[in-house]
Protein backbone atom coordinates (compact mmCIF):
# COMPACT_ATOMS: atom_id res chain seq x y z
CA UNK A 1 0.00 0.00 0.00
CA UNK A 2 1.08 3.27 -1.25
CA UNK A 3 2.56 5.62 1.95
CA UNK A 4 0.11 8.14 1.08
CA UNK A 5 -2.41 6.27 2.66
CA UNK A 6 -2.46 6.24 6.70
CA UNK A 7 -4.04 4.17 9.11
CA UNK A 8 -7.15 5.34 11.15
CA UNK A 9 -6.33 4.69 14.79
CA UNK A 10 -9.37 4.21 17.25
CA UNK A 11 -11.91 3.25 14.50
CA UNK A 12 -14.33 2.15 16.40
CA UNK A 13 -15.84 5.66 17.14
CA UNK A 14 -17.12 5.94 13.47
CA UNK A 15 -18.59 2.66 14.06
CA UNK A 16 -20.43 4.30 17.30
CA UNK A 17 -21.28 7.36 15.79
CA UNK A 18 -21.03 7.81 12.34
CA UNK A 19 -18.59 9.97 12.28
CA UNK A 20 -14.96 11.23 13.97
CA UNK A 21 -12.70 13.05 13.77
CA UNK A 22 -9.23 12.01 12.82
CA UNK A 23 -5.78 14.19 13.06
CA UNK A 24 -2.83 13.48 11.42
CA UNK A 25 0.33 15.65 10.32
CA UNK A 26 -1.45 19.00 10.77
CA UNK A 27 -4.22 18.00 8.77
CA UNK A 28 -8.36 17.60 10.37
CA UNK A 29 -10.26 14.91 8.79
CA UNK A 30 -13.81 14.26 9.01
CA UNK A 31 -14.78 10.89 8.61
CA UNK A 32 -18.30 9.73 7.80
CA UNK A 33 -20.43 6.27 7.94
CA UNK A 34 -23.83 6.97 6.47
CA UNK A 35 -25.28 3.10 5.71
CA UNK A 36 -21.97 2.11 5.02
CA UNK A 37 -21.16 5.03 2.55
CA UNK A 38 -17.46 5.77 3.86
CA UNK A 39 -16.59 9.20 3.22
CA UNK A 40 -13.42 11.30 4.40
CA UNK A 41 -12.92 15.40 4.31
CA UNK A 42 -11.71 18.29 5.82
CA UNK A 43 -13.12 19.21 9.10
CA UNK A 44 -12.90 22.82 8.77
CA UNK A 45 -15.22 23.99 6.72
CA UNK A 46 -13.95 26.07 3.71
CA UNK A 47 -15.58 29.17 4.19
CA UNK A 48 -14.61 30.52 7.14
CA UNK A 49 -13.18 27.59 9.13
CA UNK A 50 -15.51 26.17 11.63
CA UNK A 51 -15.43 22.67 12.32
CA UNK A 52 -18.01 20.39 9.81
CA UNK A 53 -18.09 17.67 13.00
CA UNK A 54 -20.74 20.59 14.82
CA UNK A 55 -22.81 20.43 11.58
CA UNK A 56 -25.71 18.38 10.74
CA UNK A 57 -26.05 14.68 8.41
CA UNK A 58 -28.75 14.23 6.45
CA UNK A 59 -29.70 10.37 5.07
CA UNK A 60 -29.36 11.09 1.85
CA UNK A 61 -25.17 12.34 2.09
CA UNK A 62 -25.98 15.91 2.49
CA UNK A 63 -23.70 18.06 5.51
CA UNK A 64 -24.19 21.44 6.83
CA UNK A 65 -22.08 24.07 8.07
CA UNK A 66 -24.30 25.07 10.63
CA UNK A 67 -22.72 28.44 11.31
CA UNK A 68 -23.85 29.64 8.04
CA UNK A 69 -25.77 27.17 6.49
CA UNK A 70 -23.18 26.19 3.45
CA UNK A 71 -24.07 22.79 2.24
CA UNK A 72 -21.97 20.17 0.88
CA UNK A 73 -23.40 16.79 -1.15
CA UNK A 74 -20.27 14.46 -0.32
CA UNK A 75 -21.45 11.97 -2.70
CA UNK A 76 -20.83 14.78 -5.87
CA UNK A 77 -18.16 16.86 -4.11
CA UNK A 78 -20.54 19.79 -4.83
CA UNK A 79 -20.99 22.61 -3.11
CA UNK A 80 -24.74 22.94 -2.80
CA UNK A 81 -25.08 26.43 -0.95
CA UNK A 82 -22.16 28.43 -0.56
CA UNK A 83 -18.69 29.15 -3.01
CA UNK A 84 -15.83 27.06 -2.16
CA UNK A 85 -15.11 23.34 -2.51
CA UNK A 86 -15.02 20.90 0.32
CA UNK A 87 -11.91 18.91 -0.22
CA UNK A 88 -12.46 15.12 -0.42
CA UNK A 89 -9.63 12.41 0.73
CA UNK A 90 -9.98 8.46 -0.56
CA UNK A 91 -10.74 6.34 2.35
CA UNK A 92 -11.48 2.54 2.17
CA UNK A 93 -11.96 -0.45 4.62
CA UNK A 94 -10.32 -4.06 4.69
CA UNK A 95 -9.34 -6.88 7.43
CA UNK A 96 -6.36 -4.49 7.93
CA UNK A 97 -8.81 -1.73 9.15
CA UNK A 98 -9.86 1.79 8.49
CA UNK A 99 -7.40 3.85 6.30
CA UNK A 100 -7.32 7.67 4.72
CA UNK A 101 -5.14 8.95 1.80
CA UNK A 102 -3.32 11.89 2.75
CA UNK A 103 -1.47 12.57 -0.31
CA UNK A 104 -2.23 16.20 -1.52
CA UNK A 105 -3.26 16.86 -5.05
CA UNK A 106 -0.14 18.43 -7.36
CA UNK A 107 0.47 21.85 -6.85
CA UNK A 108 -0.62 22.48 -10.66
CA UNK A 109 -3.74 21.05 -10.12
CA UNK A 110 -4.74 22.86 -6.83
CA UNK A 111 -3.55 25.94 -8.57
CA UNK A 112 -5.51 25.64 -11.86
CA UNK A 113 -8.92 24.48 -9.48
CA UNK A 114 -8.49 27.83 -7.53
CA UNK A 115 -7.97 29.84 -10.70
CA UNK A 116 -11.27 28.06 -11.66
CA UNK A 117 -13.15 28.75 -8.26
CA UNK A 118 -11.67 32.33 -8.36
CA UNK A 119 -13.54 32.94 -11.70
CA UNK A 120 -16.93 31.16 -10.18
CA UNK A 121 -16.91 33.72 -7.65
CA UNK A 122 -17.41 36.55 -9.97
CA UNK A 123 -20.81 36.70 -10.84
CA UNK A 124 -21.76 36.87 -7.28
CA UNK A 125 -19.04 39.00 -6.62
CA UNK A 126 -17.86 37.03 -3.39
CA UNK A 127 -14.69 39.08 -2.09
CA UNK A 128 -13.45 36.95 0.72
CA UNK A 129 -13.69 33.85 -1.62
CA UNK A 130 -11.91 35.54 -4.13
CA UNK A 131 -9.30 36.33 -1.14
CA UNK A 132 -9.39 33.03 -0.24
CA UNK A 133 -8.86 31.38 -3.46
CA UNK A 134 -5.84 33.72 -4.26
CA UNK A 135 -4.77 32.47 -0.79
CA UNK A 136 -4.98 28.29 -2.13
CA UNK A 137 -3.05 29.49 -5.48
CA UNK A 138 -0.34 31.31 -3.62
CA UNK A 139 0.14 28.32 -0.95
CA UNK A 140 0.42 25.55 -3.81
CA UNK A 141 2.96 27.66 -5.29
CA UNK A 142 1.20 29.93 -8.10
CA UNK A 143 2.47 33.80 -8.98
CA UNK A 144 0.55 36.40 -8.44
CA UNK A 145 1.25 37.70 -11.66
CA UNK A 146 -0.41 34.64 -13.53
CA UNK A 147 -3.09 35.17 -11.39
CA UNK A 148 -3.85 38.14 -13.10
CA UNK A 149 -2.98 37.11 -16.61
CA UNK A 150 -5.73 34.47 -16.25
CA UNK A 151 -8.43 36.75 -15.11
CA UNK A 152 -7.11 38.74 -17.94
CA UNK A 153 -7.81 35.94 -20.52
CA UNK A 154 -10.52 34.69 -19.12
CA UNK A 155 -12.79 37.87 -18.95
CA UNK A 156 -11.01 40.37 -21.51
CA UNK A 157 -14.41 39.59 -23.56
CA UNK A 158 -17.01 40.52 -20.80
CA UNK A 159 -16.27 44.59 -21.09
CA UNK A 160 -18.91 45.65 -23.59
CA UNK A 161 -16.93 48.70 -24.52
CA UNK A 162 -13.45 47.55 -23.90
CA UNK A 163 -11.20 48.19 -21.55
CA UNK A 164 -11.64 50.01 -18.37
CA UNK A 165 -9.75 50.92 -14.92
CA UNK A 166 -9.95 47.53 -13.72
CA UNK A 167 -6.98 46.36 -16.33
CA UNK A 168 -5.47 49.76 -16.17
CA UNK A 169 -5.02 49.93 -12.40
CA UNK A 170 -3.78 46.31 -12.74
CA UNK A 171 -0.11 47.53 -13.23
CA UNK A 172 0.13 49.91 -10.26
CA UNK A 173 -1.44 47.21 -8.13
CA UNK A 174 0.89 44.41 -9.16
CA UNK A 175 3.72 46.60 -9.38
CA UNK A 176 2.48 47.71 -5.66
CA UNK A 177 2.55 43.60 -4.43
CA UNK A 178 5.39 43.28 -6.01
CA UNK A 179 7.32 45.02 -3.90
CA UNK A 180 5.20 43.44 -0.85
CA UNK A 181 6.26 39.89 -1.84
CA UNK A 182 9.68 40.67 -1.48
CA UNK A 183 9.68 42.55 1.52
CA UNK A 184 7.93 39.39 2.93
CA UNK A 185 4.68 40.97 3.71
CA UNK A 186 2.66 37.96 2.06
CA UNK A 187 -1.04 39.32 3.81
CA UNK A 188 -0.37 43.23 2.28
CA UNK A 189 0.96 41.45 -0.94
CA UNK A 190 -2.54 39.47 -1.14
CA UNK A 191 -4.24 42.72 -0.39
CA UNK A 192 -3.05 44.25 -3.38
CA UNK A 193 -3.51 41.68 -5.84
CA UNK A 194 -7.45 41.36 -4.24
CA UNK A 195 -7.75 44.73 -5.50
CA UNK A 196 -6.97 43.86 -9.25
CA UNK A 197 -8.76 40.91 -9.36
CA UNK A 198 -11.95 41.97 -7.14
CA UNK A 199 -12.22 45.29 -9.45
CA UNK A 200 -12.67 43.21 -12.94
CA UNK A 201 -15.09 41.04 -10.80
CA UNK A 202 -17.00 44.28 -9.90
CA UNK A 203 -16.87 45.40 -13.66
CA UNK A 204 -17.74 41.91 -15.39
CA UNK A 205 -19.96 40.23 -12.82
CA UNK A 206 -23.15 38.79 -14.85
CA UNK A 207 -21.84 40.22 -18.04
CA UNK A 208 -21.76 38.12 -21.04
CA UNK A 209 -18.93 37.67 -23.15
CA UNK A 210 -19.11 40.25 -26.26
CA UNK A 211 -16.49 37.50 -28.85
CA UNK A 212 -14.20 39.50 -30.86
CA UNK A 213 -14.03 38.09 -34.68
CA UNK A 214 -11.46 35.25 -35.32
CA UNK A 215 -10.70 36.80 -38.57
CA UNK A 216 -6.60 37.66 -38.97
CA UNK A 217 -5.08 39.86 -41.95
CA UNK A 218 -1.63 41.27 -41.97
CA UNK A 219 -0.99 44.00 -39.95
CA UNK A 220 -0.59 47.15 -41.39
CA UNK A 221 0.14 50.34 -39.27
CA UNK A 222 -2.04 53.02 -41.40
CA UNK A 223 -4.88 50.24 -41.98
CA UNK A 224 -5.25 49.90 -38.01
CA UNK A 225 -5.42 53.39 -37.81
CA UNK A 226 -7.86 53.63 -40.28
CA UNK A 227 -10.09 51.31 -38.83
CA UNK A 228 -10.13 52.85 -35.69
CA UNK A 229 -10.91 56.31 -37.25
CA UNK A 230 -14.01 54.58 -38.72
CA UNK A 231 -15.03 52.52 -35.97
CA UNK A 232 -14.34 49.27 -37.62
CA UNK A 233 -13.70 46.53 -34.71
CA UNK A 234 -13.67 44.11 -37.50
CA UNK A 235 -10.99 45.09 -39.44
CA UNK A 236 -8.84 46.42 -36.15
CA UNK A 237 -9.08 43.42 -34.26
CA UNK A 238 -8.23 41.27 -37.79
CA UNK A 239 -5.35 43.45 -38.04
CA UNK A 240 -3.70 42.97 -34.30
CA UNK A 241 -4.38 39.52 -34.36
CA UNK A 242 -2.39 39.48 -37.70
CA UNK A 243 0.17 41.40 -35.81
CA UNK A 244 0.30 38.92 -33.18
CA UNK A 245 0.61 35.58 -35.57
CA UNK A 246 3.36 37.24 -37.53
CA UNK A 247 4.93 37.62 -33.85
CA UNK A 248 5.06 41.28 -33.31
CA UNK A 249 5.09 41.95 -29.29
CA UNK A 250 3.07 44.79 -28.02
CA UNK A 251 6.49 47.45 -27.85
CA UNK A 252 5.92 46.84 -31.51
CA UNK A 253 1.96 48.07 -31.74
CA UNK A 254 2.62 50.66 -29.14
CA UNK A 255 3.21 53.44 -31.49
CA UNK A 256 0.45 53.16 -33.39
CA UNK A 257 -2.22 52.52 -30.48
CA UNK A 258 -0.53 55.42 -28.88
CA UNK A 259 -1.24 57.44 -32.15
CA UNK A 260 -4.67 56.31 -32.03
CA UNK A 261 -5.17 57.55 -28.64
CA UNK A 262 -3.83 60.99 -29.00
CA UNK A 263 -5.40 61.98 -32.45
CA UNK A 264 -8.18 63.21 -30.77
CA UNK A 265 -9.32 64.40 -27.44
CA UNK A 266 -10.36 60.53 -26.17
CA UNK A 267 -12.74 59.75 -23.21
CA UNK A 268 -11.36 62.37 -21.73
CA UNK A 269 -8.14 61.37 -21.82
CA UNK A 270 -8.61 57.61 -20.50
CA UNK A 271 -7.28 56.61 -24.20
CA UNK A 272 -4.12 57.56 -23.55
CA UNK A 273 -3.35 56.02 -19.87
CA UNK A 274 -4.59 52.85 -21.11
CA UNK A 275 -2.10 52.70 -24.06
CA UNK A 276 0.57 53.17 -21.04
CA UNK A 277 -0.60 51.06 -18.34
CA UNK A 278 -1.32 47.66 -20.94
CA UNK A 279 2.35 48.06 -21.61
CA UNK A 280 3.20 48.55 -18.04
CA UNK A 281 1.17 45.38 -16.65
CA UNK A 282 2.19 43.22 -19.86
CA UNK A 283 5.68 44.03 -18.78
CA UNK A 284 4.63 42.24 -15.11
CA UNK A 285 2.98 39.23 -16.64
CA UNK A 286 4.67 38.75 -19.52
CA UNK A 287 3.35 38.84 -23.63
CA UNK A 288 1.16 35.75 -23.31
CA UNK A 289 -1.59 38.38 -22.38
CA UNK A 290 -0.93 40.75 -25.07
CA UNK A 291 -3.63 39.81 -27.46
CA UNK A 292 -6.67 39.77 -25.04
CA UNK A 293 -5.41 42.36 -23.46
CA UNK A 294 -4.94 44.71 -26.34
CA UNK A 295 -8.08 43.05 -28.00
CA UNK A 296 -9.60 45.04 -25.03
CA UNK A 297 -7.99 47.98 -25.60
CA UNK A 298 -8.53 48.32 -29.05
CA UNK A 299 -12.23 47.53 -28.15
CA UNK A 300 -12.32 50.51 -25.95
CA UNK A 301 -10.49 52.72 -28.83
CA UNK A 302 -13.39 51.69 -31.36
CA UNK A 303 -15.87 52.95 -28.71
CA UNK A 304 -14.87 55.46 -27.24
CA UNK A 305 -16.25 58.90 -27.07
CA UNK A 306 -14.69 62.42 -28.90
CA UNK A 307 -14.63 65.39 -26.33
CA UNK A 308 -12.99 67.35 -29.17
CA UNK A 309 -16.70 67.21 -30.96
CA UNK A 310 -18.66 68.66 -28.54
CA UNK A 311 -18.35 72.53 -28.22
CA UNK A 312 -16.31 73.12 -25.39
CA UNK A 313 -12.95 71.25 -26.37
CA UNK A 314 -13.89 72.34 -30.70
CA UNK A 315 -10.68 74.94 -30.79
CA UNK A 316 -8.62 71.65 -30.34
CA UNK A 317 -8.62 70.52 -34.09
CA UNK A 318 -7.87 74.04 -35.14
CA UNK A 319 -5.18 74.61 -32.90
CA UNK A 320 -3.43 71.35 -33.71
CA UNK A 321 -3.67 72.26 -37.10
CA UNK A 322 -1.99 75.73 -36.38
CA UNK A 323 0.76 74.42 -34.82
CA UNK A 324 3.72 74.78 -36.47
CA UNK A 325 6.87 73.44 -34.25
CA UNK A 326 8.42 77.22 -34.94
CA UNK A 327 7.25 79.72 -32.41
CA UNK A 328 10.22 80.20 -29.14
CA UNK A 329 8.01 82.34 -26.97
CA UNK A 330 9.21 81.18 -22.98
CA UNK A 331 6.35 79.91 -21.10
CA UNK A 332 5.76 79.13 -17.15
CA UNK A 333 2.60 77.78 -15.21
CA UNK A 334 1.79 81.91 -14.41
CA UNK A 335 0.86 82.03 -18.01
CA UNK A 336 -1.20 79.53 -18.24
CA UNK A 337 -3.67 79.78 -15.05
CA UNK A 338 -7.00 80.65 -14.68
CA UNK A 339 -6.81 80.74 -18.78
CA UNK A 340 -9.95 79.15 -20.34
CA UNK A 341 -9.57 76.42 -22.83
CA UNK A 342 -9.41 78.16 -25.76
CA UNK A 343 -6.81 80.97 -24.62
CA UNK A 344 -4.36 78.25 -23.27
CA UNK A 345 -4.69 76.37 -26.12
CA UNK A 346 -3.15 80.05 -28.28
CA UNK A 347 -1.03 80.82 -25.31
CA UNK A 348 1.10 77.31 -26.03
CA UNK A 349 0.90 77.99 -29.56
CA UNK A 350 3.40 80.64 -28.92
CA UNK A 351 6.10 78.19 -27.51
CA UNK A 352 5.77 75.04 -29.85
CA UNK A 353 8.89 75.38 -30.42
CA UNK A 354 9.77 73.80 -27.06
CA UNK A 355 7.39 71.58 -26.07
CA UNK A 356 9.38 69.85 -22.78
CA UNK A 357 9.05 73.93 -21.59
CA UNK A 358 5.26 73.63 -22.50
CA UNK A 359 4.81 70.47 -20.50
CA UNK A 360 6.42 71.56 -17.23
CA UNK A 361 4.66 75.03 -17.68
CA UNK A 362 0.87 72.99 -18.26
CA UNK A 363 1.57 70.23 -15.32
CA UNK A 364 2.34 72.50 -12.89
CA UNK A 365 -0.62 74.51 -13.77
CA UNK A 366 -2.45 71.36 -13.35
CA UNK A 367 -1.64 70.19 -10.16
CA UNK A 368 -2.45 74.18 -9.04
CA UNK A 369 -5.88 73.43 -10.20
CA UNK A 370 -6.72 70.55 -8.45
CA UNK A 371 -4.66 72.35 -5.40
CA UNK A 372 -7.11 75.00 -5.74
CA UNK A 373 -10.30 72.86 -6.59
CA UNK A 374 -13.50 74.43 -4.63
CA UNK A 375 -14.76 71.46 -2.88
CA UNK A 376 -18.41 73.32 -3.09
CA UNK A 377 -18.86 71.37 -6.26
CA UNK A 378 -18.30 67.97 -5.28
CA UNK A 379 -20.62 68.55 -2.46
CA UNK A 380 -23.27 70.62 -4.08
CA UNK A 381 -27.02 69.36 -4.31
CA UNK A 382 -28.53 72.63 -6.82
CA UNK A 383 -25.92 72.71 -9.20
CA UNK A 384 -26.64 71.95 -13.15
CA UNK A 385 -25.80 68.86 -15.08
CA UNK A 386 -22.70 70.30 -16.16
CA UNK A 387 -21.44 71.72 -12.66
CA UNK A 388 -21.03 67.84 -11.61
CA UNK A 389 -17.31 68.40 -11.14
CA UNK A 390 -15.51 66.64 -8.56
CA UNK A 391 -12.11 65.23 -7.77
CA UNK A 392 -11.77 62.81 -10.54
CA UNK A 393 -11.95 66.07 -12.89
CA UNK A 394 -9.34 67.38 -11.24
CA UNK A 395 -6.58 63.42 -10.91
CA UNK A 396 -7.34 62.73 -14.94
CA UNK A 397 -5.35 65.31 -15.47
CA UNK A 398 -2.18 64.56 -13.59
CA UNK A 399 -2.57 60.97 -14.97
CA UNK A 400 -3.33 61.88 -18.01
CA UNK A 401 -0.02 64.25 -18.13
CA UNK A 402 1.60 61.07 -16.32
CA UNK A 403 1.27 58.84 -19.22
CA UNK A 404 1.95 61.70 -22.32
CA UNK A 405 4.75 62.37 -20.90
CA UNK A 406 6.74 58.88 -20.89
CA UNK A 407 4.83 58.20 -24.11
CA UNK A 408 5.84 61.26 -26.04
CA UNK A 409 9.62 61.13 -24.66
CA UNK A 410 9.18 57.51 -26.84
CA UNK A 411 6.93 59.44 -29.77
CA UNK A 412 8.08 63.25 -29.72
CA UNK A 413 6.15 63.49 -33.28
CA UNK A 414 2.38 63.52 -30.61
CA UNK A 415 3.80 66.13 -28.04
CA UNK A 416 1.31 68.53 -29.91
CA UNK A 417 -1.80 66.29 -29.44
CA UNK A 418 -0.68 65.92 -25.50
CA UNK A 419 -0.20 69.80 -25.02
CA UNK A 420 -2.98 70.92 -26.56
CA UNK A 421 -5.26 67.91 -24.75
CA UNK A 422 -3.31 69.12 -21.41
CA UNK A 423 -4.61 72.58 -21.78
CA UNK A 424 -8.26 71.17 -22.25
CA UNK A 425 -7.80 69.88 -18.91
CA UNK A 426 -6.50 72.94 -17.31
CA UNK A 427 -9.22 75.85 -19.04
CA UNK A 428 -12.35 72.94 -18.45
CA UNK A 429 -11.20 73.26 -14.92
CA UNK A 430 -10.86 76.94 -14.13
CA UNK A 431 -15.03 78.11 -13.28
CA UNK A 432 -14.20 75.25 -10.76
CA UNK A 433 -11.23 76.58 -8.78
CA UNK A 434 -11.11 79.08 -5.73
CA UNK A 435 -6.79 80.75 -5.80
CA UNK A 436 -7.87 82.29 -2.74
CA UNK A 437 -8.23 79.27 -0.44
CA UNK A 438 -5.34 79.40 2.26
CA UNK A 439 -4.45 75.45 1.66
CA UNK A 440 -0.76 75.77 3.48
CA UNK A 441 -1.45 72.90 5.54
CA UNK A 442 -1.02 70.71 2.55
CA UNK A 443 2.18 71.38 2.02
CA UNK A 444 5.28 68.52 2.08
CA UNK A 445 8.21 68.74 3.99
CA UNK A 446 9.60 65.00 3.78
CA UNK A 447 8.84 63.31 0.02
CA UNK A 448 9.66 59.99 0.83
CA UNK A 449 7.46 59.48 4.30
CA UNK A 450 4.52 61.15 2.39
CA UNK A 451 4.74 58.50 -0.20
CA UNK A 452 5.44 55.71 1.94
CA UNK A 453 2.37 56.62 4.51
CA UNK A 454 0.12 57.02 1.58
CA UNK A 455 0.97 53.90 0.13
CA UNK A 456 0.88 51.81 3.44
CA UNK A 457 -2.60 53.46 3.85
CA UNK A 458 -3.81 52.29 0.46
CA UNK A 459 -2.73 48.69 1.72
CA UNK A 460 -6.29 48.76 4.12
CA UNK A 461 -8.15 51.85 2.69
CA UNK A 462 -11.88 50.96 3.19
CA UNK A 463 -13.05 52.03 0.23
CA UNK A 464 -15.69 49.75 -0.89
CA UNK A 465 -16.18 50.98 -4.35
CA UNK A 466 -12.98 50.03 -6.79
CA UNK A 467 -13.13 52.58 -8.74
CA UNK A 468 -12.10 55.01 -6.50
CA UNK A 469 -9.40 52.72 -5.08
CA UNK A 470 -7.68 52.55 -8.10
CA UNK A 471 -7.60 56.25 -8.64
CA UNK A 472 -6.51 56.31 -5.06
CA UNK A 473 -3.64 53.94 -6.42
CA UNK A 474 -3.15 55.45 -9.92
CA UNK A 475 -2.74 59.36 -8.75
CA UNK A 476 0.03 57.93 -6.05
CA UNK A 477 1.77 56.32 -8.71
CA UNK A 478 1.61 59.38 -11.20
CA UNK A 479 2.85 61.49 -8.70
CA UNK A 480 5.55 59.13 -7.25
CA UNK A 481 6.87 58.80 -11.27
CA UNK A 482 6.67 62.09 -11.84
CA UNK A 483 8.39 63.72 -8.50
CA UNK A 484 11.08 61.58 -9.24
CA UNK A 485 11.69 63.70 -12.62
CA UNK A 486 10.95 67.52 -11.22
CA UNK A 487 13.64 69.30 -9.61
CA UNK A 488 13.23 70.93 -6.45
CA UNK A 489 11.21 73.97 -7.08
CA UNK A 490 7.45 75.69 -6.94
CA UNK A 491 6.10 72.42 -9.62
CA UNK A 492 7.37 69.82 -7.43
CA UNK A 493 6.10 71.51 -4.16
CA UNK A 494 2.54 72.39 -6.09
CA UNK A 495 2.03 68.23 -7.43
CA UNK A 496 2.78 67.02 -3.75
CA UNK A 497 0.81 69.34 -2.08
CA UNK A 498 -2.42 68.83 -5.29
CA UNK A 499 -2.23 65.12 -3.77
CA UNK A 500 -1.75 65.33 -0.29
CA UNK A 501 -5.12 67.78 -0.12
CA UNK A 502 -7.12 64.98 -2.41
CA UNK A 503 -5.82 62.11 -0.39
CA UNK A 504 -6.86 63.65 2.69
CA UNK A 505 -10.61 64.68 1.44
CA UNK A 506 -13.50 62.51 1.46
CA UNK A 507 -14.81 61.51 -2.20
CA UNK A 508 -18.55 61.82 -2.31
CA UNK A 509 -19.81 59.33 -4.50
CA UNK A 510 -23.06 58.95 -4.45
CA UNK A 511 -25.21 61.90 -5.09
CA UNK A 512 -29.09 61.46 -4.18
CA UNK A 513 -30.43 64.75 -3.89
CA UNK A 514 -28.63 66.24 -6.92
CA UNK A 515 -29.62 63.37 -8.72
CA UNK A 516 -33.06 63.88 -7.91
CA UNK A 517 -33.46 67.50 -8.55
CA UNK A 518 -31.43 67.14 -11.85
CA UNK A 519 -33.65 64.20 -12.91
CA UNK A 520 -36.98 66.58 -12.13
CA UNK A 521 -35.70 69.84 -13.96
CA UNK A 522 -34.69 67.73 -17.26
CA UNK A 523 -37.84 65.93 -17.40
CA UNK A 524 -39.79 68.99 -16.67
CA UNK A 525 -37.79 70.53 -20.02
CA UNK A 526 -38.95 67.73 -22.26
CA UNK A 527 -41.50 68.20 -24.94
Amino acid sequence: MSENWVKVEKSEKLEENGQMVFRYDGKQMLLINISGKLFAVNNRCPHEGYPLSEGSLSSDCKLTCNWHNWKFDLESGDTLVGGDKLRHYPVKHDNTGLWVDIQDPPRKEIQKKALENIQDSFDRYEFDRIARELGRFKLAGGHYSDAVADCIRRNYDRFEYGMGHAFAAAADWLAFATELEKEGRDEEALTAVLEIISHVAWDVRREKHHTFTDNAIPYDATAFTDAIEDEDEQTAVALIRGAIQDGMTYTDIEPTLFSAAIAHYNDFGHSAIYVYKAGELLKLIGEEATLPLTLSLVRHLIYTSREDLIPEFRQYGVALINWDGKEDAPIAAEDLKGLSINKAMARILKSSKNPKLIFDAVHEVLAWNMLYFKLDFDLATDNVIKDNVGWLDFTHGLTFANAVRVLCDRYPEHWPQALLQMACFSGRNVPYINAEQDLSEWHVDDVDQFLETHFERLIDHGVPEPIISCHLMKVLCAVKEDVDDLPDGPAKEMLLASTNRFLNSPVKRKHGLRTAQQALNFVALEG
